[in-house]
């Protein structure tokens, strides 16, 4: 499957090319995005013990993880125009070895100046690990028919979530946090080999020359157009939630505040974990059977602020607990609503459906780019402002806060995009 694959093969249509032809690809490029998440959400299940090997406080770690955000967010400009301009392949193929690369440095380094530099490392890496699938499913697929891709991409992607839940918190227990950044080096040059031997060269269509500032420059402008001023405010704020959660707070909520062990904090995460798994295709599903992205969208982004508004009720004399005349509410109250959180943001992959649907097939990297450039530009801003509202409120402050900025950003998604159905 190495071939150079035509998109005009037969004079057909890219979005009537044979599923055979992309699904493998597709799949096999998702598992980039494996990686991704799954060192993303390491420090989620082992946060104290990379504290303390690193001498920092836990809103210390917060900001030098917001640096693997930052870092991603930076990559998106470039890694939107290479995909444009040289194809999914070859720019898979790089950043795959630049996150092997990180995975090895943040494994072997020491202090937190170490850690900072892996952080920037990674990120960098795994910047393009959810466009590269995307970008070639959206190449072969109608924008009617993306979402369901997208959705199913992100699903995939979210495994690495479940492996940095309880399989990650055993290894972390008796090997250490390093060790799991071994793993993911392992894992990682795993899937540089398939996507060497299995994903083949698309063709691009010709476009107009144009230098690398001025591709630049496009993906900013599609990313601030009017067409996508709802969608990048929402994407601003929906995973910044999602992996403030999963990837940083979530472990330390249910272990400090809730007095559970490191593996019973992975236990009880994977429910939350398989929400994020499952919910993205379930989501692409009624999509592509009902339409209206806008209302699935607005739905689940609500949802998953209330859950959040909830969660944080449930602590110490926390608001709810306190209304029921209990000191703090049942671990399985934290569960539920983690699996609430989850099933509502795991509807995000629909902005990326959104984004690609407003721009022409030869702008889509960009255009898928932009949207990703809005999702981790808010993951390295409001995580590393988690730290400082955690100093000043505690963990159900960080909850409070994240929840009401979701509910607001949704509500602004609503105000700004226009309702319309989208046709099959």
């Amino acid at each position: 499957m190495s071939r150079v694959f035509s998109e005009k093969k037969s004079g057909s249509h890219p979005a009537q090319v044979q599923v055979r032809h992309f699904a493998i690809p597709v799949v096999t490029l998702s598992l980039g995005h494996m990686v991704s998440n799954l060192v993303r959400t390491l420090p989620a299940i082992s946060a104290d013990m990379m504290a303390h090997d690193l001498g920092v406080t836990a809103e210390g770690l917060a900001s030098l993880t917001g640096a693997y955000h930052l870092s991603f967010a930076l990559g998106q400009i470039p890694v939107g125009v290479a995909l444009d301009r040289y194809g999914v392949r070859p720019v898979s193929l790089a950043l795959l070895a630049i996150v092997i690369t990180g995975c090895i440095c943040a494994a072997m380094i020491q202090g937190p100046f170490g850690f900072l530099i892996a952080q920037l490392v990674l990120g960098l890496g795994c910047s393009g690990m959810l466009l590269c699938p995307m970008t070639f499913a959206a190449q072969l697929m109608t924008p009617e028919k993306f979402g369901l891709w997208s959705g199913l991409t992100q699903g995939i992607g979210n495994c690495g979530m479940l492996l940095s839940a309880s399989p990650m918190a055993w290894l972390v227990q008796y090997s250490g946090w390093r060790a799991g950044f071994w793993v993911a080096a392992f894992y990682g040059l795993l899937v540089f080999i398939l996507v060497r031997v299995i994903v083949p060269l698309l063709s691009r269509q010709a476009a107009k020359k144009a230098s690398v500032f001025e591709e630049a420059r496009e993906v900013l402008e599609i990313g601030f157009s009017q067409r996508l001023r709802g969608v990048v405010i929402l994407s601003f704020c929906s995973f910044a939630a999602a992996i403030a959660i999963r990837g940083l707070w979530g472990g330390p909520w249910l272990m400090e505040i809730k007095g559970l062990d490191r593996i019973q904090a992975g236990n009880a995460l994977l429910p939350f974990t398989l929400a994020l798994i499952i919910g993205p295709v379930f989501f692409g599903i009624l999509d592509r059977r009902f339409g209206h992205r806008r209302m699935l969208l607005g739905a689940g982004h609500i949802v998953a602020a209330l859950a959040l508004l909830f969660l944080s009720g449930g602590g110490h004399d926390g608001w709810i607990s306190g209304a029921l005349g209990l000191s703090i509410l049942p671990v399985t109250y934290d569960i539920s609503l983690l699996l609430m959180f989850g099933t509502g943001i795991a509807v995000q992959p629909l902005l990326f459906a959104m984004g690609r649907a407003a721009v022409e097939s030869h702008h889509t990297g960009k255009a898928l780019s932009a949207v990703n450039l809005f999702f981790f530009s808010g993951a390295a801003i409001l995580q590393g402002l988690t730290g400082p509202v955690s100093r000043l409120a505690g963990m159900p402050g960080v909850l409070v806060f994240l929840g009401t900025i979701l509910l607001i950003a949704t509500l602004g998604f609503l105000m700004l995009t226009p309702g319309s159905r989208h046709k099959k």
